[in-house]
């Protein structure tokens, strides 16, 4: 064995372990540039606030208006996470049904595919009219919107089982439940979070849609009055704070993903990949 193995091995180590604060510094130096450029474009063109807010202004409102911020955001968090788990539920039911079976797939896909298309906004005013303003109308909006994502990535996983290994467990003894349950689902798991993480920032948007329209609570409420009273740095600390949360309920769905399925992506983990070799 040669004498450098051990130091090229401690080299790599140590280049992973670089790299892995790197990544993790990364995205605030991302962030932290982009608020510096915005702030310097506005002084030094001397934007007005009411075109685009500096974030400085952005951040003396927020400080302004912290209470109506906070309970309004917890409003539109609380929709947004019922009618995302709704979504999960029910999609991933349906997207295991359309996955393992060809005749639901021929007769449902071209009905979810029309509904995806249907413009949600224009939904809106249909919820309002059955289930009133306010809180129901935002929830299934934010299902409504992040529904299909979810159906279109489970079934997918499940619909590429390879038939070779579904002929080998099928003669094995294996039944179609048993290749769904023990081979289907696990080969889904990777599309099915790659879904969640699609579908919890479309559910957001979703929810402020319907906020916007008949609500009296939520970030979406709060933007449209303060747009009306145009304090567009308010509107804007609306859309930063939304963004916080998304990211939040993301790296939720990362940290669930790699507490469950580490198995799709421990490769990224390998040293060597790190260096490029």
């Amino acid at each position: 064995m040669p004498a450098d193995a051990p130091r090229s091995a401690e080299a790599l180590a140590e280049a992973a372990r670089r790299r892995r604060r790197l990544e993790a510094a990364l995205p605030w130096l991302v962030i932290a540039g982009m608020f510096l450029v915005w702030e310097a474009a506005c002084r030094l063109f001397s934007i007005p606030p009411f075109i685009l807010p500096a974030p400085s202004l952005i951040a003396e409102s927020m400080v302004k208006w912290w209470q109506p911020l906070l309970t309004n955001a917890w409003a539109t968090l609380v929709t947004t996470f019922v009618g995302f788990m709704m979504a999960v539920v029910f999609g991933l039911a349906l997207g295991v049904a359309v996955g393992s079976s060809v005749l639901v797939y021929r007769g449902l896909y071209p009905l979810l595919i029309a509904f995806n298309s249907v413009p949600k906004v224009a939904v809106v005013p249909i919820l309002v009219i059955w289930f009133g303003a306010g809180f129901w109308p935002a929830v299934l909006t934010a299902f409504l919107i992040s529904f299909f994502p979810i159906v279109v990535n489970v079934a997918t996983g499940i619909a590429t089982v390879e038939p070779e290994l579904r002929d080998v467990l099928r003669a094995l003894g294996a039944s179609s439940r048993d290749i769904i349950a023990k081979v289907g689902l696990p080969r889904a798991m990777p599309y099915f979070f790659a879904s969640l993480k699609v579908a919890i920032t479309v559910a957001f948007v979703g929810s402020i849609i319907s906020e916007t329209v008949a609500a009296n609570e939520g970030i979406g409420h709060l933007m449209l009055v303060a747009s009306s009273r145009f304090d567009v740095p308010l509107v804007f600390a609306g859309l930063i704070v939304t963004g916080i949360m998304g990211v939040l309920m993301y790296w939720v769905a990362v940290t669930i993903e790699e507490r469950t399925t580490g198995w799709a992506t421990r490769g990224q983990n390998d040293p060597r990949l790190a260096m490029g070799g």
